[in-house]
């Protein structure tokens, strides 16, 4: 039997296999962050091609908390409306559906890839002033950050939480915190962007303060049967940043606020990292979490072959894997590799006949 086409249970929800599709900013929502008919059809073909688990892009909890003003977003009853109809076709599938609730800190505020220009959006072409633990920019083409105070700290946990509430209305199952990649709850967390004096930085658990504030917080608004997940970079990759340590007893506290799950990817508070990128690079990071920690964990980076993915299930270096850019070149991904490892295949009626 395969281990990677076995349900795994979390909380009130069973995921029908391991298999999960990473969040995966598309830029390309509408205005005012509301998801479109692109979102319908790139999410729904995965959910057909057979992922256990289906997460959204970076969905940001505050209208600033964007990283584009074209990401989506979970700030108003109108994100909900909109959400509805893809969440019901993607269940119907058989996929659970999650959404990745996020905010972009001192990231927020850039032009999309592919635009002609780089760096912050000025305010006359729709961008806005972003926040951070500080006052300096991620690079120096990015927009200059205003430094969060206690009411604003407040006001984003707080969002998280009804974000989170509003999740459940639009119809996902599951919710997942960002606290990774550079963005804000990252952005606390490390020691390289958080310069902080207050109870918000300085030791690691001052800098652990407002992840865990949010964990909390997420998890009293869904309520016991819900699974949170939280997505954290496990190292910085520079010496002197957060450590795979540092996150070994994140994840032990995110475990005891309620986290079910830690998808478990790296990098990104530095421009500078120096990230060892290759097959699987990241999934050691998730198996010693998942060691050390005690906590179930998700791998991600570079997974692409069914072998692979099989066999970090199968020898308990994660409880899932995550595919990316693999789920982009192949949306049937799942399918091919389950009649590959022998298990059943899965393929819609619509598409059975010609396999």
């Amino acid at each position: 039997m395969s281990a990677l086409f076995t349900p795994l249970a979390l909380r009130g929800v069973t995921l029908p296999n391991r298999v999960a599709m990473a969040p995966m900013c598309q830029y390309s929502a509408g205005p005012d962050g509301l998801p479109t008919d692109w979102h319908r059809v790139h999410l729904g073909s995965r959910a057909v091609g057979g992922v256990g688990l289906l997460l959204t892009e970076a969905t940001a909890v505050l209208p600033e908390g964007r990283i584009s003003p074209q990401d989506t977003g979970l700030w108003s009853d109108a994100h909900v409306d909109a959400w509805r109809p893809i969440t019901a076709f993607v269940a119907a599938q058989g996929a659970v559906p999650a959404v990745q609730l996020a905010h972009a800190g001192f990231k927020a505020s850039t032009y999309r890839p592919w635009a002609e220009h780089r760096g912050g959006v000025p305010d006359a072409e729709g961008g806005w002033t972003p926040v951070g633990p500080g006052g300096e920019p991620f690079l120096p083409d990015y927009r200059r950050p205003a430094a969060l105070d206690g009411a604003g700290l407040a006001a984003v946990i707080e969002a998280f939480a009804t974000a989170a509430t509003r999740a459940l209305a639009a119809g996902f199952a599951a919710v997942e915190i960002h606290a990774a990649h550079g963005y804000l709850l990252h952005e606390f967390l490390s020691p390289l962007t958080n310069h902080r004096t207050d109870g918000y930085g300085g030791d690691r658990a001052a800098r652990m303060r407002l992840t865990l504030e949010v964990a909390r917080a997420v998890r009293a608004a869904v309520g016991e049967a819900v699974p949170v997940l939280t997505r954290i970079s496990a190292t910085d990759w520079v010496d002197g940043g957060w450590t795979v340590e540092d996150s070994v007893v994140l994840a032990g506290e995110l475990a005891a606020a309620g986290v079910d799950l830690v998808d478990t990817s790296s990098g990104g508070a530095s421009a500078t990292a120096s990230v060892p990128v290759g097959p699987g690079y990241q999934v050691p990071l998730a198996a010693r979490i998942r060691r050390d920690a005690g906590v179930a964990t998700g791998a991600v980076g570079l997974i692409v072959e069914p072998e692979q993915a099989e066999q970090i299930v199968a020898t308990g270096e994660a409880d899932l894997v995550l595919l990316g850019r693999e789920l982009l070149r192949d949306p049937y991904w799942p399918c091919r590799a389950a009649a590959k490892l022998g298990a059943a295949p899965g393929w819609p009626h619509q598409y059975a006949r010609a396999f």
